[in-house]
């Protein structure tokens, strides 16, 4: 059998399992978190999520929801290198990302059960 045969049957093979592996996994919540800035984020995400006076205040002067800061969350980006992880009970991370073009920075103590969110503050303010 040929090289072009061979290659043929692997990639007709190939293309039938993707198409079943998106048959079966269609409306499924599966998803691969796998880079630990994921892993963080759905973790963080996952839990009950509560609000330090500062972050109260701070949504309630510039109108943001808790909405909008759970997508901060969800879509933000972890500086691991400004984080405490080496923490036994809870870390702390610090989540950037942008809200209406403007960068904005939020302090997160991840706990057993719980996630708070300690501090939002714009960047260059």
């Amino acid at each position: 059998m040929k090289f072009v045969q061979r290659l043929g049957y692997y990639l007709s093979g190939f293309a039938i399992g993707i198409i079943v592996l998106m048959f079966f996994l269609n409306g499924k919540k599966a998803s691969c978190d796998y880079g630990p800035n994921a892993r963080t984020v759905k973790n963080i995400s996952s839990k009950t999520i509560i609000y330090s006076e500062n972050a109260q205040l701070f949504m309630y002067n510039y109108g943001l929801d808790t909405t909008v800061v759970k997508n901060l969350i969800k879509y933000g980006d972890v500086d691991f290198t400004k984080s405490n992880t080496k923490l036994d009970s809870c870390k702390i991370y610090h989540i950037d990302n942008v809200y209406k073009e403007r960068q904005i920075q939020l302090s997160v103590e991840n706990c057993f059960s719980i996630s708070k969110i300690l501090d939002m503050s714009y960047i260059n303010e």
